[in-house]
């Protein structure tokens, strides 16, 4: 029995220009992720996962087929289809398996908190499979076969998510330029993009000042990212000299947050979660998409009553906000507040990444 462990993650800051190659974000990854099992057996294999959903497949010249299709298990497939192709190009035979995803990023009722679930399970499957197949793979490589796994599905994506699950801890990321990987496929095996450095890919680990608080609160609304993501290129053509605009000061926002954490600088990381969020308020609002939702703007003001600076995570549009503390002096007051709003808070640590952590 092979177990692999991937964490969910959080966006710090970078939101959305981060999809551009070259534009900083910062991201965490946290203790909650997914669980992958997967052991060997000799003929037809199967998938299980939300809710003990199971999928069976056989093979047909090495290709899997499926016995019926769900759009649920896209992520899991594509990151299968990645990691055998690879292993192909390795001179390695291609097996049946059971393989079995089991989240903790997810309600006890299947609603999602917004933790980057679909890169958490992308990044779990890549590794089982790396092992099972004795593939021997780098971080690097665990996050190119990931990222290629996850272009496959949803082009338009900065995997972020995925670079947080795949590294742990804090980092500091810009993005790939996507069409030149996109590119490269057409006339390179796996292998061979593995190989090559890809264009504006920066991931860099931050160490956080010590006393540091991150609190997490999750509105009970998920949101689709890639939907978001979509609706904001939409409409920028538009509003190109805004978006322009956004994207520098952006990026100015950002690397002042990096230059902060370098530094042991928390007053000056929560002044620019402040300017953070304005930006991604002003772009919501110049775009006519919903990013700070009215519990998120609750989430963010019941922080600064308590000496705390918030904004929304990721995507927006619901999930979760995340808020920057210089101790937990107010954290029960905290709690509290956001409770009587519909605030749950999730007691989220940050995942470093440790080969010795047993997940909980």
């Amino acid at each position: 029995m092979i177990r692999t462990y991937a964490p969910g993650k959080l966006f710090i800051a970078g939101e959305y220009a981060v999809v551009e190659p070259g534009y900083p974000a910062i991201l965490v990854a946290v203790d909650r992720g997914i669980l992958v099992l997967l052991e060997e057996t000799l003929e037809r294999g199967s998938i299980s996962s939300y809710g003990n959903i199971s999928i069976f497949w056989s093979r047909e010249n090495d290709k899997l087929i499926l016995d019926k299709t769900d759009d649920r298990f896209s992520y899991i497939i594509s990151a299968i289809n990645t990691v055998e192709t690879y292993a192909k190009e390795q001179g390695k035979e291609l097996d049946y398996y059971h393989l079995k995803v089991v989240s903790q990023l997810e309600t006890n009722e299947g609603k999602k908190y917004g933790l980057g679930s679909s890169a958490a399970i992308i990044v779990a499957t890549v590794k089982a499979l790396s092992k099972y197949y004795e593939l021997g793979v780098s971080d690097n490589e665990l996050f190119k076969l990931s990222a290629l796994a996850n272009l496959a599905i949803n082009s338009n994506g900065s995997c972020g998510d995925i670079a947080a699950s795949v590294y742990g801890g804090w980092i500091a990321y810009t993005t790939f330029d996507r069409n030149w990987v996109l590119e490269q496929l057409k006339d390179s095996t796996i292998t061979q993009l593995l190989n090559k450095p890809w264009p504006s890919l920066s991931i860099e680990p931050l160490t956080p000042p010590e006393k540091l608080k991150l609190v997490i609160g999750w509105t009970g609304t998920p949101a689709s990212t890639s939907n978001l993501v979509a609706q904001a290129n939409d409409k920028r053509a538009e509003n190109n000299i805004f978006y322009e605009e956004f994207l520098y000061e952006s990026k100015k926002c950002v690397n002042e947050m990096i230059t902060a954490f370098k530094e042991n600088n928390i007053k000056e990381i929560q002044k620019q979660i402040q300017v953070n969020r304005q930006l991604l308020v002003n772009m919501g609002n110049k775009l006519g998409i919903v990013i700070e939702t009215p519990l998120l703007t609750k989430l963010c003001n019941i922080a600064l009553k308590f000496n705390g600076y918030a904004k929304s995570s990721g995507a927006g549009g619901g999930d979760c906000g995340i808020a920057v503390f210089q101790n937990d002096k107010y954290l029960l007051p905290l709690i509290d507040e956001w409770k009587k709003a519909g605030i749950t808070y999730l007691p989220l640590e940050v995942y470093d990444g440790d080969r010795s952590f047993k997940p909980r």
